[in-house]
């Protein structure tokens, strides 16, 4: 199963209350997606994960991605444009196989970190992460990816997420990282393939986890200290953004990678 398969699943088996004011609070966000268009000059992309539907804004960056549409740029800035999907295909198909592939791989990484967070705190981090896309030019250019879950629900389900696309102006030191906006700190993602987010190593080890062996008996098997063993399952909790191992071996066989 392949990482957007495994987060449309998981989207879409979060249960949402009855009740809220969805609309009024989803036209209150759509300005906000709007302003970051307007403002920044970035493609905006609103998903609605409770409804399965997307709402776009093209800042004057897509005229260099060779997306723009004249009728959606005002003098007011963008127009939203609504989509019946998350998953903003048009935009999808610019960005090279290899990245989209690390793209999915990361948001879903990221949706696990944001789900072990307080609720209070969720919307205090935010993904960033380094996409080559094709240009007006048919040629690659790189481009800054940002994504936000800008609103979670009393009940726990996420529920907004706004992804941006604007210009990579300067390099940053990593493929993928998550920033936390309030302090400053940063947390690494692992950046490849899905098969390549576990090390041999930690496949192995939670290959044998799967099979229900305990750390003293993964240490003997392995020839290796329960220090270790320990240290490779931290590890892994951390590359899959998990909060224990019976998560880790349910997504890494998802990822088919043991």
């Amino acid at each position: 199963m392949k990482p957007i398969e495994i987060l449309s699943r998981e989207f879409s088996t979060q249960a949402f209350s009855d009740g809220e004011p969805y609309d009024e609070m989803l036209d209150r966000y759509k300005s906000i997606a709007c302003s970051y268009a307007h403002m920044e000059n970035a493609v905006a992309v609103l998903s609605d994960l409770r409804t399965n539907a997307s709402y776009i804004c093209y800042g004057n960056f897509a005229r260099t991605l060779g997306i723009s549409q004249d009728e959606s740029v005002t003098g007011s800035g963008p127009e939203m444009v609504s989509v019946s999907s998350i998953w903003e295909e048009d935009i999808f198909r610019l960005i090279h196989p290899d990245d989209l592939a690390g793209k999915h791989l990361h948001e879903l990484c990221f949706f696990h970190f944001i789900k072990r967070q307080p609720r209070k705190n969720r919307a205090d981090w935010y993904l960033i992460s380094k996409l080559r896309m094709k240009g007006s030019m048919n040629s690659y250019i790189p481009v800054l990816h940002r994504m936000f879950y800008i609103q979670s629900r009393p009940d726990g389900a996420l529920w907004l997420a706004l992804c941006l696309y604007s210009p990579l102006a300067f390099d940053i030191p990593s493929q993928c990282m998550v920033i936390n906006s309030v302090d400053g700190s940063i947390i690494g993602l692992e950046s490849g393939n899905s098969p390549n987010i576990l090390t041999p190593r930690e496949k192995q080890i939670l290959t044998l986890i799967d099979k229900g062996l305990m750390s003293k008996e993964i240490s003997g098997r392995l020839s290796i200290s329960i220090n270790t063993v320990s240290r490779h399952r931290q590890e892994i909790l951390g590359k899959l953004q998990v909060k224990n191992s019976i998560e880790a071996c349910r997504i890494a066989k998802d990822l088919k990678l043991i």
